[in-house]
């Protein structure tokens, strides 16, 4: 496929609709050749993902003090991700052209859970925009609404018994990137964000008006997703493919941001629980051999090598790979 197709996915919500077993075979066919689809007939409005994006700007619009103030530290990675901190995990390549804020699942410091897993816990929600935090909660939530349906369809697709994906998602370890990306010159060989294969199981992004994410096809040309305005760009991640034994193809993305404006965008990623183990649920395709993810280890070998003195080893999952 070098396409990538856009999808009514309100079907989805309903059984017994009349299009229900197309709207899932549509949704298999995107995920299983390109692992890239544009999603309408979400429930989620114009004016939700407009106050998310409004917002975020206002996050960003603060001064590099007060950002600093509220920067992620080695021990908790939630909050300001400063400009140009983050290069490609293997040490190659400039470092990406952004700035980021990033949030995790959001719990209590008192809460059962953060006894079997310390990389649970309250975000920082950033102090000069008192409206954040329940702007992006509230988008946050939605965006749950339309992961857990995405799942339903390709637990149906792949003839998985019911929920046995979306019950991996009960106190999960989903989380969200803000971003904003400075205009790159025309010369500029960098990268907003460099390419790569995501490491979660779906990710969900409202499409900034800018543009500047590309998808990388089965030849290596790279193209656009051409998304409604509210739509949403919908990949499949490294979690996906290994649970699908590689018939749910993780693809490599970027983003290069040429068009001479700030670029803003949000990411929504859905990882499972922690003690989940994602491991193939079917036979594995010929040539597909993947060790099996600890989601919890895994969280914490990206949250540690993100870093930029800190290095991969044996012991680090084989994700967000661009080999095939």
């Amino acid at each position: 496929m070098d396409h990538i197709p856009t999808i009514d996915i309100a079907p989805l919500g309903d059984a017994s609709h009349t299009d229900f077993n197309a709207t899932v075979q549509a949704v298999m066919d995107a995920c299983t050749r390109i692992g890239f689809l544009s999603i309408t007939g979400t429930g989620v409005s114009r004016d939700t993902v407009n106050n998310m994006r409004t917002c975020v700007r206002a996050i960003f619009d603060i001064d590099d003090d007060a950002k600093w103030d509220q920067a992620i530290t080695r021990e908790n990675y939630r909050g300001f991700i400063p400009m140009g901190f983050f290069t490609p995990n293997d040490g190659s390549g400039k470092a990406d052209k952004y700035e980021g804020y990033k949030l995790h699942y959001q719990v209590d410091l008192d809460a059962p859970i953060r006894r079997d897993c310390a990389l649970y816990g309250p975000n920082i929600w950033p102090r000069h925009v008192p409206r954040a935090q329940a702007v992006i909660l509230d988008y946050w939530s939605k965006l749950d609404g339309v992961a857990h349906m995405l799942l339903g369809a390709l637990e149906m697709g792949l003839k998985l018994p019911a929920n046995q994906l979306r019950d991996a998602f009960h106190e999960p370890m989903t989380n969200m990137s803000l971003l904003h990306y400075p205009p790159q010159a025309p010369d500029d060989t960098g990268y907003g964000i460099h390419p790569h294969k995501d490491t979660d199981a779906l990710t969900i992004i409202a499409p900034d008006p800018v543009g500047g994410l590309e998808v990388q096809t089965r030849d290596g040309g790279w193209i656009t997703p051409d998304c409604p305005p509210d739509g949403f760009v919908v990949n499949i991640g490294d979690m996906l493919e290994l649970w699908s034994g590689g018939r749910l193809k993780s693809t490599p993305h970027r983003v290069v941001n040429r068009s001479g404006q700030e670029r803003y965008s949000f990411p929504y990623f859905a990882v499972p629980r922690h003690d989940v183990v994602v491991e193939p649920l079917l036979p594995p395709l010929p040539g597909f051999d993947r060790p099996s993810v600890h989601c919890g280890h895994w969280s914490a070998e990206i949250w540690r090598t993100n870093w930029p003195d800190e290095t991969a080893h044996d012991a680090t999952p084989e994700l967000g790979t661009l080999s095939d």
